[in-house]
């Protein structure tokens, strides 16, 4: 046999066997499907970890769950703020696509996530997983948007932040009930201590994890915390040199500790697939070296810290450069579970299955992000190392700083958007602003299915 045949036969050999172990390894999934764990804080900052660079406090449980997986350094939410942030984690979809994207639901709003939006709950159920919300929900609280009725068995938890309770809104004479707990679709109770919000959500999920039937779980543990007002339970308040809000994240971590501590006691930490992330910018955290906050179409207020891990699948101790936000998780978890997506479901997201075994050689091609306001108007996009600025909302001091100009930075270079080169690489610019515009154009309100 001569070299080119031999060669030619090798490579056959090569892609058969490629095949044939990723059969297997869709066979071993089905089989063994991995529990799902989202673990989501409210308004925590890029800079808030320790394996991200915090300063004042420690978070041992949340760095030990980086080192045995993924620590996501280019991790966005597509949304400033909490409502659209949430829609577009749970359906994969920017938040335009659902009629979210614009500021939040209010205790005094009537609408909410319709119920046409085909969930990861949903999804997850259909493929024989248990599924439960512990948390804040925040995607309306009329009975037609309430978590039962978008896929979730069970909920623990409130319907919208916790500044909004017993709030008075002077603009539209509006006074807020106290905030309501809920246990699936009954209140249970009224404006409950929020110092124990973080304790009682992590009892919850400790509880359903040593309760759970022989299917496999989808746990969403959407923390209230560190959105203000900060509370700690006394066992961690002044426990952090950064006072009240490093008692807050300390606790959160704690929250993380004790789930993974009764995930190994069940023997199932192995095969469960546990994502951490916030849903946006800090308001009185830190971005670390990022600009900006929640709110802000700066990095500060949409980039935010992620981890992922599963040890039975995915390396550890890997730092992930790659562009990927939320929208990505709901294709992906859809692929390595074996659900099913419907045929005329729109996603926004890539299947990163394939990526996470084997990080280090998969490539990902760069692929156009958005940044959307909170009045619901693009005002950025971001492209490989490219980020352009077309306009500023909020975050820009017109009386100070003068009529905002197109702004363009070199985030591999440039992280804290300090050197705008708009000037520099017009043709950027140019390429940048069409596909920000064409984009959003194609980007419009729909049904999900």
């Amino acid at each position: 046999m001569n070299t080119k045949c031999y060669g030619l036969l090798l490579i056959a050999c090569l892609i058969l066997f490629s095949l044939l172990m990723g059969c297997n390894l869709q066979e071993q999934v089905a089989e063994n499907p991995p529990n799902i764990i989202i673990f989501f804080t409210d308004d925590q900052g890029y800079g808030d970890l320790g394996s991200f660079g915090a300063e004042g406090f420690e978070t041992p449980n949340l760095d030990a769950l980086a080192q045995d997986g993924l620590r996501l350094t280019n991790f966005y939410v597509p949304a400033t703020v909490c409502t659209p942030s949430r829609a577009g984690l749970l359906t994969g979809r920017y938040p335009k696509r659902s009629n979210l994207h614009e500021a939040v639901v209010y205790p005094f709003s009537d609408h909410g996530l319709a119920p046409s939006e085909y969930t990861m709950a949903e999804m997850l159920k259909g493929a024989g997983y248990s599924t439960s919300i512990i948390g804040k929900w925040h995607l309306g609280h009329q009975p037609e948007y309430m978590p039962l009725n978008h896929g979730f068995d069970s909920f623990f938890g409130v319907p919208y932040s916790n500044d909004m309770d017993n709030h008075y809104y002077r603009h539209n004479d509006f006074q807020s009930p106290p905030l309501p707990l809920y246990r699936d679709t009954s209140i249970i109770e009224n404006g409950p201590d929020q110092k124990y919000l973080t304790r009682r959500y992590t009892e919850e999920a400790v509880r359903q994890i040593k309760e759970r039937s022989d299917s496999p779980f989808f746990l969403y543990v959407a923390h209230n915390m560190p959105h203000l007002p900060l509370h700690a339970s006394e066992e961690f308040s002044g426990k952090s040199e950064l006072g009240l809000y490093g008692d807050v994240i300390m606790e959160l971590d704690w929250s993380t500790g004790e789930i993974i501590r009764t995930l190994k006691e069940e023997g199932i930490y192995d095969n469960t697939l546990f994502i951490f992330t916030s849903d946006n910018g800090p308001r009185v955290g830190s971005a670390g070296p990022l600009r900006g906050k929640k709110a802000q179409t700066w990095e500060g207020g949409q980039r935010v810290p992620g981890i992922i891990t599963w040890p039975r699948k995915i390396p550890a101790n890997q730092t992930v450069e790659y562009v990927l936000s939320t929208l990505d998780l709901f294709p992906t978890v859809a692929s390595l579970t074996g659900a099913t997506i419907p045929e005329n479901l729109t996603l926004d997201g890539i299947d990163l299955s394939q990526f996470l075994a084997d990080p280090a050689t998969t490539v990902i091609e760069d692929r156009p992000f958005l940044y959307y306001a909170r009045n619901g108007k693009p005002e950025a996009i971001r492209m490989g190392k490219w980020k352009l600025h077309i306009s500023k909302s909020i975050g820009w001091n017109v009386k100070e700083q003068g009529a905002f100009e197109i702004a363009l930075y070199n985030l591999k270079t440039d992280i804290s958007e300090e050197k705008n080169l708009a000037m520099e690489f017009p043709q950027v610019v140019k390429k940048l602003s069409d596909l920000l515009r064409q984009f959003d154009e194609n980007l419009t309100p729909e049904d999900g299915i």
